[in-house]
C-alpha cells in the first residue's frame, strides 16, 4: 500500500470517526423566557412544559438517535435583554433551534436576529397578532394561539352570555397588551358588544387604583384585560379592594390569570372568563396523560403555557424526523403544513403565515369552591377561530 494510500485510507476513517461523533452530539435547542420579574411565573410553566416534554423524548431515544439539550437564558420579559441572550445561545452555544420567547417585543426582536443568524425560533406564549401577520418572518413560528384566535372563543360566548354587553378595556402598555384589546374588541363589536373606553398601563405597575375613576364613570357591565403574571395579580386584588368586582363582569385574554397566579389572586378570579387554546379541564386521554404526568414532576397543574412548550418540543421533533436534518431550510420546509399531537388534540402550522391551527376553548374560573377549576364552557373549531392569513413577507 502506498503512502498516498494510507493517508487516504487514514482521511477517511478520520471522517468516518467524525460523521459518529456529530451524530452522537446532542441537538440544543436554546430556550430565552423570562425567568426573573413579573413574567416569571409563565417562564416556569415554559421551562417545566419544555424540560418534561424532552425528558419524555430523550428517554424514548431522542430525536433521530441524538438527545436533545435544553439551555435557558433569563430574558426579564425585555425584548433588549432577549436578543442579546438570543444572540449568545445562536454565536456561542450553536443552538440548533431557539424557543421561549414571552414578550411579544421579544418575539419580534428575536425573529429578526434569527433571520440575520439563519436560524429558526417558535414561540410558546407570544399573543401579540403581528407576529403572524403584518410582522411575519419566514423563520418565525407559533405554535399557540394568537389574539384574534382567542378573541374569536370569548366573543362567541360573550355574545351568548352577556349579549350587547357594555365593555371596559384595560391591558398592559406595549405590543402585546394593545394587540390583545384591539383584537377582542374588533371581535366582541362585531357580535353586538358596546366599547364603553380603554387605559393602557405599564407592565410592572404597583397601583392600579389611579384607573379606577375612569372605570367607574364608564359604567360598564364587562372589563376585559390582558394583564399577566404579577400584574394581574395586583389589578383583581385591587379592584376587590375598592369594590370593584360587585356587578362587572371580568373576562380576559389567554393567561390573564392561571394555575401559576390564581392562588395569589384568591377569590377576586371567581367566575373569570377567559378565550383560550387550552384547560387542564380538557377530559381526553392524551391531556388527562398529560396533567398527570406534569403534576407528579412538578406538584401542580399545567397552564396554557405549559402545554404549548410541551407540545412544542413534539412538533420539533416530527419536523426534524420528516426533514431528516435540523438544517434550516429543510426544517422550515418540514414545519409547514404539518400536523401534529398535542394535549390539546390535533395542531396543524399553516404553512402561509406559520401559525398553528387549534380549537379554542371559553373557559371560565369555577367559583364554587371546587379548587380554582377552569370550566371549558364554550368551543369554537381551528378553521374557523383561526381567520385569514395575512402574511406577505413569504
Amino acid at each position: 500500500m502506498t503512502k498516498t494510500t494510507l493517508l487516504g485510507t487514514a482521511a477517511l476513517v478520520l471522517l468516518g470517526l467524525g460523521g459518529v461523533a456529530s451524530a452522537a452530539d446532542p441537538i440544543r435547542i436554546g430556550v430565552v423566557t423570562p425567568l426573573s420579574g413579573t413574567y416569571a411565573p409563565i417562564g416556569q410553566q415554559v421551562r417545566w412544559g419544555l424540560e418534561l416534554a424532552t425528558k419524555e423524548v430523550n428517554a424514548a431515544g431522542g430525536i433521530l438517535g441524538r438527545q436533545v439539550e435544553l439551555l435557558f437564558e433569563d430574558e426579564e420579559a425585555n425584548p433588549a435583554v432577549a436578543t442579546q441572550k438570543a444572540e449568545k445561545l445562536f454565536q456561542v452555544n450553536k443552538v440548533d433551534f431557539l424557543t421561549g420567547t414571552v414578550n411579544s417585543g421579544s418575539t419580534l426582536a428575536v425573529g429578526q436576529l434569527a433571520e440575520r443568524n439563519g436560524r429558526l425560533i417558535a414561540t410558546t406564549v407570544s399573543f401579540s397578532d403581528a407576529i403572524t401577520t403584518d410582522k411575519c418572518s419566514p423563520n418565525v413560528f407559533r405554535v399557540n394561539a394568537r389574539a384574534g384566535q382567542q378573541s374569536a372563543a370569548l366573543a362567541e360566548w360573550l355574545a351568548k352570555d352577556k349579549p350587547k354587553a357594555k365593555v371596559y378595556y384595560l391591558g398592559p402598555d406595549y405590543e402585546m397588551g394593545r394587540s390583545t384589546v384591539a383584537a377582542f374588541k374588533q371581535a366582541a363589536e362585531k357580535t353586538g358588544a358596546q366599547s364603553t373606553g380603554e387605559v393602557f398601563a405599564p407592565l410592572g405597575s404597583k397601583d392600579y387604583s389611579q384607573y379606577f375613576g375612569q372605570l367607574r364613570a364608564a359604567r360598564p357591565s364587562v372589563l376585559y384585560t390582558s394583564t399577566a403574571g404579577n400584574d394581574t395579580v395586583r389589578l383583581l386584588t385591587q379592584m376587590s379592594e375598592y369594590g370593584l368586582l360587585r356587578n362587572l363582569t371580568i373576562v380576559g385574554a389567554s393567561g390573564t390569570v392561571t394555575a401559576q397566579n390564581i392562588g395569589a389572586i384568591g377569590k377576586a378570579a371567581d367566575g373569570f372568563v377567559t378565550g383560550v387554546g387550552y384547560s387542564a379541564e380538557l377530559a381526553t386521554p392524551e391531556n388527562q396523560a398529560f396533567v398527570a404526568a406534569f403534576r407528579k414532576a412538578y406538584d401542580t397543574a399545567p397552564d396554557l403555557y405549559g402545554a404549548d412548550s410541551y407540545g412544542l418540543i413534539g412538533f420539533f421533533k416530527a419536523a426534524v424526523e420528516k426533514a431528516g436534518s435540523t438544517d434550516t431550510d429543510p426544517l422550515r420546509k418540514a414545519m409547514e403544513g404539518l400536523s401534529w399531537s398535542t394535549p390539546q388534540g390535533t395542531k396543524t402550522m399553516r404553512a402561509g403565515d406559520h401559525q398553528a391551527i387549534q380549537d379554542m376553548y371559553a373557559v371560565r374560573i369555577a367559583a364554587d369552591g371546587s379548587g380554582n377549576r377552569f370550566d371549558v364552557v364554550g368551543t369554537v373549531p381551528g378553521d374557523a377561530a383561526i381567520g385569514s392569513d395575512q402574511c406577505t413577507r413569504f
